[in-house]
Formats: C-alpha cells, sequence, structure tokens
C-alpha cells in the first residue's frame, strides 16, 4: 500500500479500473486518503493494440510503492480531488454479464486543475481482475 506523508493517510484503494474512451481504453488506480481522491494514470490502450496491451501493471506496481504525496506528479494525466468537492462515489455491482462500474462526481472549479477537464463526472468500468470493492 501507498506510503502514508505529511499526515495524510491511506482510507482505501480502487485497483483495476478503466475508462472507455471513443479511440482507446485509459486505465486507472485511484487511492481514497483522509484528505482526498488521487487519480493515477497507469496506461491506456488504443482498441488495434488490444491484444498486446500494456494493462498498466509496472505502474500499477509505482503506484504502490510511491508516498501519497507523490502521486500526482507521476504521470500528466494524473489529478487529486479534495473530499469536500467530493458529492458522491456509488459501487454499481457487476453481474456475469455486465461489469462492475464506479460512479464519481464532485464540484469542479477553478482551482481543481486536471479534475476539472473531467467536468467532476467520471464513471469507471472493473477489469476483469478488479476486486469487488464492496467492503
Amino acid at each position: 500500500m501507498t506510503v502514508e506523508t505529511d499526515g495524510e493517510e491511506p482510507v482505501a484503494r480502487f485497483r483495476r479500473w478503466f475508462r472507455q474512451r471513443p479511440n482507446s481504453i485509459e486505465f486507472w488506480e485511484l487511492v481514497l486518503t483522509d484528505e482526498r481522491l488521487v487519480w493515477c494514470f497507469v496506461g491506456e490502450s488504443y482498441r488495434s493494440l488490444l491484444l498486446r496491451a500494456d494493462m498498466g501493471e509496472r505502474d500499477r506496481a509505482i503506484v504502490d510503492e510511491s508516498p501519497l504525496g507523490d502521486l500526482t506528479s507521476l504521470a500528466a494525466e494524473n489529478f487529486a480531488v479534495p473530499l469536500e468537492s467530493l458529492d458522491g462515489i456509488r459501487l454499481v455491482t457487476g453481474t456475469r454479464f455486465r461489469r462492475a462500474r464506479l460512479e464519481m462526481r464532485w464540484r469542479a472549479g477553478d482551482e481543481d486543475g486536471e479534475a476539472a477537464r473531467y467536468d467532476g463526472d467520471v464513471t469507471l468500468a472493473s477489469t476483469g481482475e478488479a476486486q469487488s470493492h464492496r467492503e
């Protein structure tokens, strides 16, 4: 698990999630601390390259080993959402025919930087190996 830093402590980790884009699939790891939700970009796969895709294993290991304060600087796509800006995190349990989903909403403002480009509303889908996260 990610190392604690400056009083900020990890609470949970959402492992092995992806975001479907029109031309690609982005792979994400999310780290929830007592202060913020940190989005860590761990790779991208283009449809034409799916069979040769790097599913982000190397970058997931880097996220695991990095101090909390360094997570947003690991990749240009990484960002953090302060807990007070979160409106909700909803887990939609998967079935045999439908992947589990994480639906997140937050109030995006000018101070949110990268978080603002997602307009405060993102749905991630579970990879086949994602944990249930129900607990």
